[in-house]
């Protein structure tokens, strides 16, 4: 069966996701397998205190496409996402969260989308989001205000499914955030005002079934409006 994509890493972020690990690691791998002539699957700890680390040692052991990095500490989550992004060697990278909340066979979606766009980022946004309604409306609140600032209109900034090509993590600088708020803006702002084209797909987000989300705090989320702002500033 002819392959869909010539090469693709992909990227998992993950803090203390004991339960969940191995099955999206497995069924992401059963996909590339599908899709991909080559690729890589990056398992990124960032510093899990429960037993991720003994799960991920199992799985990359079974196959040498998988690898891991390892955070000595928790750095957070934009730190995670940075991490893998910058470490992915192939001409495309994606990456979805480690909690079982999303399908990696959408990744179909995508590479059509992005074939048929040209596009050199192409990112997810929720059919329906399995969130709660504190959560949605914080989000509503944070695209506004980067829509205000840098003029990005997006569907959902922080959906955590997204392809992106190399090349766009190669030209934009290094991203500075380590907060989760933050990152995803940060990278669509960078690569838009680098003139890379972004195009939008929606997916499936499915409700959690297994251990818990780290959530967001009031101390991160004012933390990351302030990150905004300063890039606002930087870039004028």
């Amino acid at each position: 069966m002819a392959k869909i994509i010539e090469k693709l890493s992909v990227f998992l972020p993950i803090y203390n996701e004991e339960e969940n690990i191995e099955g999206v690691v497995l069924t992401t791998k059963k996909e590339l397998q599908k899709i991909a002539a080559e690729w890589e699957l990056i398992l990124v700890d960032d510093g899990s205190s429960d037993g991720s680390p003994e799960l991920e040692e199992k799985l990359a052991n079974s196959d040498k496409r998988i690898r891991i990095i390892k955070h000595k500490t928790n750095e957070g989550y934009g730190a995670t996402i940075s991490t893998g992004l910058y470490a992915g060697t192939h001409p495309w990278i994606a990456f979805i969260d480690a909690d079982g909340q999303f399908d990696f066979k959408e990744i179909e979606i995508f590479i059509k989308k992005q074939k048929e766009t040209g596009a050199d980022l192409v990112i997810g946004y929720y059919k329906k989001r399995q969130v709660s309604a504190i959560k949605i409306l914080t989000s509503k609140i944070w695209e506004f205000t980067v829509f205000v600032l840098f003029g990005l209109r997006v569907k959902d900034i922080d959906c955590a499914f997204k392809m992106i090509s190399k090349k766009v993590i190669d030209t934009i600088p290094h991203l500075e955030s380590e907060r989760g708020a933050f990152i995803s803006s940060e990278l669509l702002i960078r690569s838009e005002k680098a003139g890379f084209k972004i195009e939008q797909v929606p997916v499936t987000h499915y409700a959690r079934t297994k251990g818990a989300g780290t959530g967001r705090n009031l101390n991160v989320i004012l933390k990351s409006f302030g990150d905004l702002f300063s890039l606002w500033k930087k870039l004028q």
